[in-house]
């Protein structure tokens, strides 16, 4: 009679692999992805090499996963502030660049993974979604702008594009691993330079606290 899994061995099962993806996330956020070997994930749940790969087929699709619960994270939270940051769109467009900054600036390691660290192809594929994301939020804000003649006329999608690197690269020494922790007020201060720029790009006049 062929084997039949019960409700509790899927759980069991489910509750395992669960398991794997948080150990994996731990290990990338404390030292990125290089550190999250499968021995080492296995270590951390007290397991068997052997029983990682009976739920992965390799570790790129581990960590892929990881990326993709990582950046969905990421996305949902400004996502949530975005929406909540009034109809005006440079209100949104400032609390998009504050959350997308500020979460880098104040958890580096985990930042530095999701937007720098060399991955696999794998991996990588799942960046390019994670950026296409931010890229798409923008876009809509920007749109809006340009509706309401907010912002200067021109292409929203390359807009935004260009906008979401520059902040990205504009957060490049800040959130390496090598570079030192940043002061509670540098921090504040990059965050208010990245939305000026940002908002000048756009034709915008800044003077802080949008």
């Amino acid at each position: 009679m062929p084997y039949r899994p019960t409700a509790l061995t899927r759980k069991n099962a489910e509750d395992k692999r669960d398991g794997f993806l948080r150990a994996a996330r731990g290990l990338v956020a404390a030292d990125g992805f290089r550190a999250a070997t499968v021995a080492a994930i296995a270590a951390r749940c007290q397991a068997s090499v052997g029983s990682v790969y009976s739920y992965f087929d390799s570790r790129d699709r581990l960590l892929a996963e990881v990326f993709r619960s990582a950046a969905s994270h990421e996305i949902d939270l400004v996502r949530a502030a975005v929406s909540d940051a009034g109809q005006q769109a440079s209100e949104r467009l400032g609390e998009l660049v504050r959350i997308f900054s500020g979460r880098a600036l104040h958890g580096r390691r985990m930042a530095w993974a999701l937007l720098f660290e060399p991955v696999s192809p794998v991996v990588e594929a799942e960046r390019l979604v994670y950026r296409s994301s931010y890229t798409d939020i923008g876009e809509q804000i920007i749109r809006d702008g340009l509706a309401s003649g907010v912002f200067v006329p021109q292409d929203a999608r390359l807009a935004s594009s260009a906008v979401m690197g520059a902040v990205s690269e504009a957060l490049v020494g800040w959130i390496r691993p090598d570079s030192p922790e940043p002061s509670a007020g540098e921090l504040e201060s990059v965050i208010e330079g990245i939305r000026s720029f940002c908002f000048r790009a756009l034709g915008v006049s800044y003077s802080g606290g949008i």
